[in-house]
């Protein structure tokens, strides 16, 4: 069993017959966020986040489309987490998601990066050897980070 992370919005995607990158962008929920203290910026990704979700709406030119700029359209998600259910109905994606897009007409979008960011807080401070954080890193000063947003994971067959 290995642990996948949840997608959140800002994670980055890519097709295998484009050429650049684009960052998710959640629309279809703003209800459940994750790694997101004030629950502003991090909506959870899930199966409703269909047609163009993505930040610039495009991976550059496509392959499937002689190169010419790449316009994609998610029909459906595959390898979310099947054990919730959002409100809207939508199921939350893992980082091994992938997505398929009516051009090319295959699962070709998958993330390289989850969008969830770690930041050490006052509970790991606390936790944390004062002297040993010190030798690793010079510049922390552990007694004054005041919170935690970690990143989640759920552990996938």
């Amino acid at each position: 069993m290995s642990e996948q992370h949840l997608v959140c919005q800002g994670a980055i995607c890519l097709c295998k017959f484009g050429t650049t990158p684009d960052e998710l962008k959640v629309d279809s929920q703003k209800k459940h966020f994750i790694n997101d203290e004030q629950g502003a910026e991090k909506p959870l990704g899930n199966t409703k986040d269909l047609g163009q979700p993505f930040k610039a709406k495009t991976f550059g030119s496509c392959k499937k489309s002689n190169n010419n700029p790449c316009k994609p359209a998610i029909t459906k998600w595959e390898g979310f987490y099947e054990n919730v259910v959002l409100d809207n109905g939508g199921q939350i994606l893992l980082e091994k998601s992938k997505a398929t897009c009516a051009v090319a007409g295959s699962a070709c979008v998958e993330f390289t990066f989850h969008g969830q960011t770690a930041a050490m807080g006052n509970a790991q401070a606390k936790k944390a050897e004062e002297e040993s954080s010190a030798f690793l890193n010079p510049m922390l000063n552990i007694k004054k980070i005041d919170d935690y947003t970690g990143s989640f994971s759920l552990p996938v067959a």
